[in-house]
């Protein structure tokens, strides 16, 4: 299994932690940085990806962060948030 850490405190949107996300997980060029790209991107993969979370953000990241994690459960994935002590 893959695994992604994410600090949602580190991004200003949704469209930045996609990008983001886009890289960690090498998606090709076309990755259309929304949650049905990302669930076209994810079944594609042999392996799936756990997500950890760090940290929620801002409203709208946090809000793209739980879409996130939905489709990457979806795809057989794990999330997990993070408390930091």
């Amino acid at each position: 299994m893959h695994t992604v850490m994410m600090d949602g405190s580190l991004y200003a949107s949704g469209r930045d932690l996609h990008a983001a996300l886009g890289r960690m997980l090498a998606f090709p060029a076309y990755y259309g940085m929304n949650a049905d790209a990302l669930n076209d991107c994810l079944s594609e993969r042999a392996e799936a990806v756990s997500l950890w979370i760090f940290s929620w953000g801002n409203e709208e990241v946090a809000s793209a962060l739980k879409l996130i994690s939905r489709v990457i459960m979806a795809n057989g994935g794990q999330v997990r948030e993070v408390k930091q002590a």
